[in-house]
């Protein structure tokens, strides 16, 4: 049930229900924080284990801190710089946040979201929201609010359009005084350094603990191969209906190939990353076999549309 009225979303929340919620990221499955039934049913719906945390958006910095026993004066640099933003802090809780939000660990995942709708919601709600991507469990994320009616047709999901970035947030810890990388995201490792010096890459190390990080996760229904040359997997996937999703442009046609996509015409990684779950939903209705899709350069957000598209490859 898709709707632009607060009125009914404020209600539906108060009420202890879930939401869809539109970010500048995906859109999440969004519920008050505080309420443990209302947090349980976000596991539920999603079909998540409860070993995954979920990440807490916030309407301030000052809301932040209040559910936190320590903020690192990095935090405080990239929270003026990120946020509103697709940034992500790991802090250590304070004991009003429930350990069914952070999978029984002492940390917890904060942001606070750059979309008008959500942040004119979160203004008016006296409680953040707890809000992973609103899409089943391992499933394409959404980024409109027909993807989260189509996984979710018996909630209601704020219309806030298209999501500006696309891809989930980057997500950074604290360790003494060195800020730590945890998951590749909207905003790139060099935006971040630019403003606190040189980071510590975790990123291979953390994944357990994090939310969005299983082996497995983004997936379409049908399988999904990544290639710098998806032309050559042809040869082993005879007798099977292909899409290819392309980066820049098709390179060559091939009667062997039902449907050609391309994700960033004008070859910028930020149109890529802001096109790609969209562009995967789409080959993803269209009774494919395969999904073959071109690795991008790693490079920034490259980085990063390659780390989701390897999770979605995942078997």
């Amino acid at each position: 049930m898709i709707t632009q009225n607060l009125s009914i979303i404020r209600e539906q929340l108060t009420q202890g229900k879930l939401i869809g919620l539109p970010t500048e990221t995906v859109y999440g499955l969004a519920a008050n924080v505080f309420n443990t039934k209302a947090v349980s049913d976000i596991f539920k719906t999603k079909n998540r284990p409860n070993s995954s945390p979920l990440i807490v958006h916030v309407a301030s910095i000052s809301q932040a801190r209040a559910l936190v026993k320590r903020f690192p004066e990095k935090a405080t640099l990239l929270a003026k710089q990120f946020w509103p933003g697709p940034l992500t802090m790991i802090l250590p809780k304070s004991q009003i946040v429930s350990g069914l939000v952070t999978a029984d660990q002492e940390n917890v995942a904060i942001r606070i979201p750059n979309h008008p709708m959500a942040l004119s919601l979160l203004n008016q709600l006296n409680f953040p929201l707890v809000a992973p991507s609103a899409n089943p469990f391992n499933r394409i994320s959404p980024t409109t609010a027909e993807h989260v009616e189509a996984y979710f047709p018996a909630i209601y999901t704020l219309d806030g359009g298209a999501c500006h970035s696309g891809v989930e947030s980057t997500i950074v810890g604290f360790e003494n005084d060195e800020v730590l990388l945890l998951r590749h995201g909207a905003i790139s490792i060099e935006k971040i350094e630019a403003q606190v010096g040189r980071i510590l890459n975790r990123t291979a190390s953390e994944k357990a603990s994090l939310p969005g990080q299983h082996k497995k996760h983004y997936a379409p229904s049908c399988e999904l191969i990544v290639s710098y040359e998806p032309l050559f997997m042809l040869s082993a996937v005879k007798h099977k209906k292909v899409g290819i999703l392309w980066y820049k442009s098709v390179q060559i046609e091939s009667i062997h190939v039902e449907v050609n996509l391309v994700l960033a015409p004008s070859g910028a990684l930020d149109e890529a990353a802001k096109n790609l779950f969209s562009a995967l939903h789409s080959l993803d209705h269209m009774g494919l076999d395969l999904i073959i899709v071109e690795r991008l350069p790693a490079e920034g957000l490259g980085i990063t549309i390659n780390d989701r598209l390897d999770r979605a490859a995942s078997k």
